[in-house]
């Protein structure tokens, strides 16, 4: 007897009772048995089973107690479930997926190749029928030649699998995997590391063997499987000595895989998959990120931060932070928001002091009162004092945003320029929506794109348009430009135009 509870689980089989008489085989029309147990708490039916041939097979179903076999025909291809459990004595997964309506668990202790899908629909059952049937659960071990630990599992049509050696895909040969029809094909031979995969569009992205390399993988139809590319080949800088803790997926707005660095730097990969397009930006604050989280929001993914700063006296202090929208076209200066570990005053009425800010007692902040940037704002006692009244204030951590692309080379007359002395001319930057801003051959020196409010306490209005101006510095093998924003306000970089003047051989 099996009990069934009100969602359709069934317990194990209870032990084998026995009649006295012939054995059904041998009855004749009108015999019969009436069979009764004890109830079951939870249960809402039994199944009942009867032997046939070695095979306990099914003859029926009863939702009381008691049930009359009228010598029904035992099915011995629906049997009960035997008890199996692969994860007994501490041999527990380190992965987990969901694939098919099962449970996907693998890399376990005493056999790091191996992976097993639960029953189909019962994510927590991995009772065996016998003979096994096409939902039952599935064991698979990888035979790749080397003991390769299975690092991710992901349902991605097929079943896709990392190991530290190779990426598999797992099928069912046109249909759905069962104990029966599985099918195990390698797609590549990088190997893995142990961060989860994230699916992005029509495309997988994990992490290189080492821990330091984003790698993708899509479907090919000229390979008739599974190719990828090293997505980190453009920025090596940002990985080499470095190896990636954890990440997150930004879907709107933007399409950013957010990833934070082993030394707390955060990492940012903006992948438009279908437009072949990808980049990195690094993104400093005034500490350590140590976790990232996405979540769904009511209009864009939520990207929420753990951050590790410290204060002024040399304390640390754990923040739970995050990301803000980003400022919209249609949103007026003085909600554009750009600060770190910041937050946002609005009041009914206009205020000279802010409080609330005792998580940066100490520090100097960045703020933009009404719409117009004010420096020189210490936190006393966890507030602020501004020189005039706002009502929307937002104060935070100063960053600094810079942008300077790499020199410019090219074929002309007498050959290639690289490493010949040039200077930079005319340059124009088109912008939109911008205010402030600054410029320069480099770093060091710099020169302020101008902007001025109509009044102190006003707002500054924001410019679209183009800007002409011309860098300082002489000639040099590698002169190009830079551009800074280290104000609170938006700068929106459109398109850049340089003037290269490169001296005669």
């Amino acid at each position: 007897i099996v009990a069934v509870d009100a969602n359709g689980k069934q317990s194990l089989a209870s032990e084998a009772g026995s009649c006295n008489g012939k054995h059904p085989s041998d009855w004749v029309v009108g015999n019969r048995t009436d069979i009764s147990w004890t109830a079951v708490e939870g249960a809402t039916e039994y199944n009942i089973y009867r032997e046939e041939a070695g095979y306990y097979g099914f003859i029926g179903v009863s939702s009381g107690t008691t049930f009359s076999d009228n010598n029904y025909q035992a099915d011995t291809a629906d049997t009960p479930r035997e008890d199996w459990d692969p994860f007994a004595d501490g041999n527990n997964p380190s992965v987990v997926a969901f694939h098919q309506q099962r449970m996907v668990l693998a890399g376990t202790r005493d056999s790091p190749q191996a992976f097993y899908l639960s029953r189909s629909g019962d994510f927590e059952n991995f009772r065996k029928s016998r003979p096994l049937q096409d939902d039952d659960p599935v064991e698979y071990l990888i035979a790749s030649g080397s003991i390769d630990a299975i690092a991710w599992a992901a349902s991605f049509g097929d079943l896709l699998l990392g190991t530290s050696g190779s990426e598999y895909k797992a099928s069912g040969n046109g249909s759905a995997i069962t104990p029966g029809n599985i099918t195990i094909t390698a797609q590549s031979y990088w190997g893995s590391a142990g961060l989860a995969p994230i699916i992005i569009g029509n495309a997988i992205l994990h992490v290189q063997r080492h821990g330091a390399h984003v790698r993708d993988l899509f479907y090919s139809l000229e390979k008739d499987g599974y190719a990828g590319n090293d997505l980190s080949i453009l920025a090596p800088h940002l990985f080499e000595g470095h190896r990636l803790r954890q990440w997150a997926y930004q879907q709107t707005p933007g399409s950013v895989l957010w990833i934070v660095r082993d030394d707390g730097l955060l990492l940012a990969l903006t992948y438009l998959k279908e437009h072949d397009i990808w980049g990195w930006s690094r993104h400093l604050t005034a500490g350590e990120v140590l976790s990232v989280c996405s979540i769904s929001g009511p209009d864009s993914d939520e990207l929420l931060l753990v951050v590790r700063r410290r204060d002024a006296d040399g304390g640390t202090r754990y923040c739970l932070e995050r990301l803000a929208p980003q400022w919209q076209d249609s949103d007026p200066v003085e909600e554009a928001f750009f600060v770190d570990c910041g937050l946002s005053l609005h009041r009914e009425e206009a205020v000279n002091d802010v409080d609330g800010l005792d998580h940066l007692e100490g520090q100097s902040l960045a703020v933009l009162a009404d719409g117009s940037p004010v420096e020189g704002c210490v936190v006393r006692q966890g507030r602020i004092r501004l020189p005039f009244a706002a009502r929307i204030v937002q104060a935070g951590l100063p960053y600094a945003s810079v942008l300077s692309p790499l020199p410019v080379e090219g074929n002309g007359e007498s050959g290639s320029t690289l490493g010949r002395q040039r200077a930079l001319g005319r340059c124009c930057l088109r912008l939109f929506r911008s205010v402030g801003g600054r410029y320069g051959a480099g770093r060091d020196e710099l020169y302020d794109i101008p902007f001025l409010p109509r009044r102190w306490d006003e707002a500054c209005q924001p410019f679209s348009g183009d800007v002409d101006f011309l860098p300082a510095g002489g000639h040099g093998p590698s002169a190009t430009i830079w551009l800074v924003q280290e104000r609170p306000l938006p700068f929106h970089l459109l398109a850049l135009s340089l003037d290269v003047e490169f001296a005669e051989i």
